[in-house]
């Protein structure tokens, strides 16, 4: 084995575990914040690494024997999908920890270290290539969230976490049954992923069970309609730095999953059953951007703008082309910097004048021009304006729908989901015209603009907003081949049975 290549995936996985463990024993507020942010640093080196230098993807792999009575190896694997997450969830921790610098918190260990353990869930899920090591690791990444929220939460976080925990826990337990059942059907009784792809082009299961069980497993966690209810309640009541977390990096698991276990496994029954998961996220996309224009929270209001743009990643999956995977492999990316900015602008909000409502706030550009251009920055980038991140991924994701052949209604499911963009454009400007200008009132008389620490975060953000808007080649260079497998799979599964 070649250990410093091989390791790294290993390595990617091992430090904020690690970090996070260690993280319990350290008892002083500022020394579990800056040793929290060098795992976070450490973290994101080895991601970079692995993601800018590293060019097979046979080289980045780690496995070794973990449950023999089972045949369940722990197999772990930088492909192309891998990096992009891995390195998504590399860069927002840094600058989640960094942005939330100031925040104060009871018990900063228990915090900081339960923040460490779900990085490191979210790095196993997204490398695992064993069944039984991803659940082990979504369960991983799961668990500490649900302590951050009951723990750190607002007012009503005992009851928003308990409607958190049944949806996530009733996905985990269909999850684990269609796998089982997978397991079951592989002639060696083994949980790596390749026993399971080579199911997919057999007659002789029920791919339509498996297919809805692994779906809404995923689709609780993307989530679509209309598996979203726990959403809204769950980011309003989290923490600032969890909701960044939940939003921008853990509703990918999600979409990873789709990605990486439905569509490859069950990809005759994908097809038969793509219309109507189609029909679900545009009617997603549609109410959520309606129900966003219609908030008064800046937390509700982010979160169906999130549900809106997870929506159109749904309907993308299932048009079956590489032009649209291509371009939600890329969205997941640039969604989760993007998202993770505006909450970063709602944490600052919400300490300097105590409110998120939109209702009492006004003027606060004239106090913090700072803060105000910054937040126009992450708007565009939010409604996918040319120039930032986020219209490449989105351009190829309207185009690969439009141009899909796998269904009868891909005309229809592209006109319905561009009217998000007109939607967007007007709860996010609206969003900025009511907090930024306008009149100033009694609680924002007193603006002062943002801090140091909190310039930063945002100034990583934006520098990645423009230089992926205006060169996305890297994230194309990385999303190229794995986007590539996918489809051909696909293609040559679906002939086959067509032919038969």
């Amino acid at each position: 084995m070649n250990f410093d290549f091989d390791m790294i995936v290993l390595l990617l996985f091992l430090v904020p575990l690690i970090g996070g463990l260690l993280s319990f024993f350290i008892r002083d507020d500022k020394s579990v914040r800056t040793w929290s942010l060098i795992v976070a640093v450490a973290t994101l080196a080895i991601a970079v690494l692995g993601t800018r230098y590293i060019k097979t993807e046979d080289a980045l792999q780690f496995s070794t024997p973990w449950l023999g009575d089972l045949n369940s190896t722990f197999s772990l694997k930088l492909d192309g999908l891998a990096k992009i997450l891995c390195l998504l969830t590399a860069v927002a921790y840094p600058v989640i920890f960094v942005s939330t610098w100031r925040t104060k918190y009871t018990k900063p260990n228990n915090f900081f270290a339960l923040m460490l353990l779900t990085q490191a869930g979210l790095m196993g899920v997204f490398t695992s290539m064993d069944a039984l090591a991803f659940y082990f690791f979504w369960e991983l990444a799961l668990i500490p969230v649900y302590f951050l929220c009951s723990g750190w939460g607002g007012e009503r976080r005992i009851q928003v976490t308990f409607k958190f925990f049944i949806y996530t826990f009733t996905g985990s337990v269909l999850m684990l049954i269609g796998l089982l059942y997978l397991y079951f059907l592989t002639p060696d009784r083994s949980f790596s992923i390749q026993s399971f792809y080579a199911l997919a082009d057999q007659k002789n299961w029920n791919q339509t069970l498996v297919f809805w069980l692994l779906f809404a497993a995923f689709a609780v966690k993307m989530p679509i309609f209309p598996f979203h209810t726990w959403q809204p309640d769950t980011y309003e009541q989290s923490p600032n730095a969890v909701t960044m977390v939940l939003s921008g990096l853990m509703v990918k698991m999600g979409v990873y999953g789709v990605i990486r276990w439905v569509l490859p496994v069950t990809a005759t029954a994908a097809y038969a059953w793509g219309d109507v998961v189609s029909t679900l996220a545009v009617i997603g996309i549609i109410y959520a951007s309606i129900l966003a224009i219609q908030q008064n929270d800046l937390k509700r209001l982010i979160a169906y703008s999130s549900i809106a743009h997870i929506g159109i990643m749904a309907l993308a999956i299932f048009a079956e082309t590489q032009l649209a995977l291509q371009g939600v492999m890329m969205q997941m990316f640039n969604h989760g910097i993007n998202i993770i900015g505006l909450w970063i602008v709602v944490e600052m909000i919400e300490r300097q004048f105590g409110t998120r409502k939109l209702s009492e706030l006004g003027g606060v550009a004239t106090k913090a021009p700072a803060l105000a251009t910054l937040l126009v920055i992450m708007a565009f980038a939010n409604i996918s304006l040319p120039l930032t991140n986020a219209f490449v991924g989105e351009f190829m994701m309207f185009g690969g729908i439009f141009t899909s052949t796998y269904s009868k209604y891909n005309f229809v499911f592209t006109v319905l989901a561009l009217l998000s963009i007109i939607l967007a454009a007007v709860y996010t400007l609206t969003m900025v015209q009511k907090v930024f200008f306008g009149p100033v009132n009694e609680r924002t008389a007193g603006a002062v603009d943002i801090r140091l620490n909190e310039k930063l975060a945002l100034s990583v953000l934006v520098v990645i907003i423009f230089l992926f808007g205006v060169y996305p080649q890297p994230l194309l260079n990385i999303t190229n081949e794995f986007s590539q497998s996918i489809i051909n799979n696909s293609t040559k599964v679906l002939s086959q049975a067509f032919n038969q």
